[in-house]
């Protein structure tokens, strides 16, 4: 009889609670910080150019091989209007192969790639799979509209995760 009471007891209480959905299409959670999208360019607004210069490293280290990326001299470093010697030529990312592991943006010496904390880094279906592929104007056209806020850069490493390895001094203490 008591168990029958509580269940009772639950049943109501979660039908009096209030929901916790919304309404998808027209009305959107707010997402965690630390929430990841796609990768994106930022654009260097002091000196009208995108951060990154093309060195590949990003794409070396990417486990699933979905960037393609290529350099060439910057002409504004021949004029003296920019300290950097290289630039990127061309960026591609298929983000039909892209499984959001950040190591692309860990890796980046520049600071020239983000994860987009957006909606629209989370939500980004297509009919043919060609359109998944980003060229570099796609992947810099958030940073350049301001439409990307505050994007998560700190890396998602031990610091994060509140795991961190043994030091030595941790194991030498005396009991």
């Amino acid at each position: 009889m008591l168990g029958v009471l509580r269940a009772i007891k639950t049943t109501v209480t979660a039908a009096l609670r209030k929901p916790v959905t919304v309404q998808y299409p027209t009305a959107k959670k707010e997402l965690p910080h630390r929430s990841r999208g796609l990768p994106v360019l930022l654009w260097d607004f002091e000196a009208d150019e995108p951060f990154c210069t093309g060195c590949q490293v990003c794409a070396r280290y990417c486990p699933v091989d979905c960037m393609t990326v290529t350099m060439k001299d910057n002409p504004k470093f021949a004029e003296g209007k920019s300290k950097r010697k290289k630039i990127v030529d061309r960026f591609y990312i298929d983000y039909a192969r892209c499984m959001r592991c950040d190591i692309c943006v860990e890796v980046c010496n520049f600071d020239a790639i983000v994860m987009n904390n957006t909606w629209d880094g989370v939500e980004l279906s297509r009919y043919d799979r060609q359109d998944l592929v980003m060229d570099m104007d796609q992947l810099l056209r958030q940073s350049k509209s301001g439409e990307l806020k505050d994007p998560f850069q700190e890396p998602m490493g031990i610091a994060h995760s509140g795991w961190a390895p043994k030091r030595e001094a941790d194991e030498e203490k005396p009991e």
